[in-house]
């Protein structure tokens, strides 16, 4: 039976014109700490799809869902090369400097010449691409909306090997975030698992985990891995939407602490804490040895976040109207605000050397720093 799948946003309360709670209104700051526009360009409209900017090699790539791709120079913006996949797309971009990979919503991976945009190969998946595919080594990984993970030759899209599961009939809709670390794929499914796979073989190297579905109906027991993994030193830590957060030891999968919290977005380490963005707009800080809580800034309240970006002293995240808020790293409170073109920002920000990198779902692009 074909899954059924739904936006993890639709289930939220307070989106427009739906009764109950309504998205908090933004108060006005005592102080700003300076943020600067460092370039600014356009890609074209994500309609319904998620797209992800990727950085590599001092280039950035973003991708739009009318099939447009394109490469900005990572330090002025400039533009290198754009070009037209031919086909709309559903996910992307992901690259390793050599090679650029899309996917589509008919299950087709289109790759590209990272130096010109010159089309290099397809290949076809078993479903519609819903994340960015990852390029690693002489790998292309690409998750389908049926839980499939495929893995091609960079060469030419020949399959190297298939990863699948059995998924439950309920999911939330949302890119599920692929990270490669050591020699695995780390990466997170429907049912709340998170599995690490060798990259060499597809074989599982481990399975674990990170939150158990309940409740009386198959809408309670939705219970996804959202995001990319966050992986650091010899740990592994992620987050599932109706279920928990926890860390993991990345060698083994081996539970190091986990605890009750629910996220429909992601979230981010530095040396001291983890930051998550929970699915009612409230950003947490907890400490990563164990999980207790630093700090939690509430005032967010359904303004559908991203997932954190943690930027030395300061955390970033960007919400539904466009806004990118930053927090102090040690107390969560509010340290400057900064407005992009008012449409959502639905993906993750990426770090960039000197600053971060914004994509909204207008299509434009922002690299904003602190410094």
């Amino acid at each position: 039976m074909r899954r059924l799948l739904f936006a993890g946003a639709m289930l939220l309360a307070g989106c427009s014109g739906s009764p109950g709670p309504k998205m908090a209104e933004l108060a006005e700051l005592p102080a700003n700490i300076p943020v600067r526009t460092l370039w600014q360009a356009s890609v074209g409209d994500e309609g319904d799809a998620i797209f992800f900017p990727a950085l590599a090699v001092g280039g950035v790539y973003a991708a739009a869902q009318d099939g447009t791709v394109a490469r900005f120079d990572a330090t002025s913006g400039r533009e290198s090369w754009r070009v037209n996949a031919g086909h709309a797309l559903s996910a992307g971009v992901g690259s390793d400097g050599a090679l650029v990979a899309v996917g589509t919503l008919e299950g087709e991976v289109i790759t590209l010449d990272a130096a010109s945009g010159k089309a290099r190969w397809r290949a076809r998946v078993s479903s519609e691409v819903l994340s960015a595919p990852v390029v690693t080594g002489d790998l292309v990984i690409v998750r389908s909306a049926d839980g499939r993970v495929f893995a091609l030759d960079a060469k030419d899209g020949k399959r190297r090997w298939l990863y699948q599961r059995t998924n439950p009939p309920l999911s939330v809709r949302s890119p599920i975030g692929m990270v490669a670390d050591r020699g695995n794929l780390l990466t997170g499914f429907a049912g709340g698992k998170l599995v690490s796979i060798s990259l060499a073989n597809g074989a599982v190297r481990w399975e674990t985990t990170v939150a158990l579905p309940r409740g009386a109906t198959e809408l309670e027991r939705v219970t996804d891995v959202v995001g990319v993994p966050a992986v650091a030193d010899r740990e592994v830590c992620a987050v599932a939407y109706q279920g928990r957060i926890g860390c993991f030891d990345a060698a083994s999968g081996n539970v190091l602490w986990s605890r009750e919290l629910s996220s429909t977005a992601g979230l981010a380490l530095d040396a001291r804490y983890v930051f998550v963005s929970d699915d009612r707009g409230t950003v947490h800080a907890l400490d990563r040895a164990g999980g207790a809580t630093i700090w939690k800034q509430d005032r967010l309240f359904l303004r559908r976040l991203t997932a954190p970006l943690a930027l030395d002293q300061v955390v970033a995240v960007g919400d539904v109207e466009g806004y990118v808020h930053f927090l102090s790293r040690d107390t969560g409170a509010f340290v400057g605000r900064v407005a992009t073109d008012g449409s959502p920002i639905r993906s993750s920000l990426v770090r960039l050397d000197k600053g971060f990198l914004v994509q909204t779902r207008d299509g434009n692009l922002y690299a904003l720093s602190t410094r």
